[in-house]
């Protein structure tokens, strides 16, 4: 269970940081980030993710705010993840 805790929380992490340079380079390329090629690369990474919180999320909210309810919900699953970890750690002694 750790393992499968310790992966899943690899895989978030990365995401994460993926989201993270998306938007470092949403705000230094400005316009012309639809043809950077790492923008591009770091948004296929997320595009899952975006997929998923598109599809559970009610269609009230606007697309342009689905980077940052994925990037929060991926957070909350961190924090989740990290405690889980620490509760399996903790009873293991």
């Amino acid at each position: 269970m750790l393992l499968f805790i310790q992966m899943l929380k690899a895989v978030i992490e990365v995401a994460l940081f993926a989201f993270a340079g998306q938007g470092i380079l949403y705000i230094m390329a400005g316009e012309k980030r639809d043809t950077n090629f790492v923008f591009t690369l770091l948004k296929m990474i997320t595009s899952p993710m975006t997929f998923i919180v598109r599809f559970i999320s009610p269609r009230i909210i606007l697309d342009r705010h689905i980077p940052l309810a994925t990037f929060l919900f991926l957070c909350t699953l961190w924090i989740g993840l990290t405690a889980a970890k620490v509760q399996i750690l903790l009873q293991a002694g």
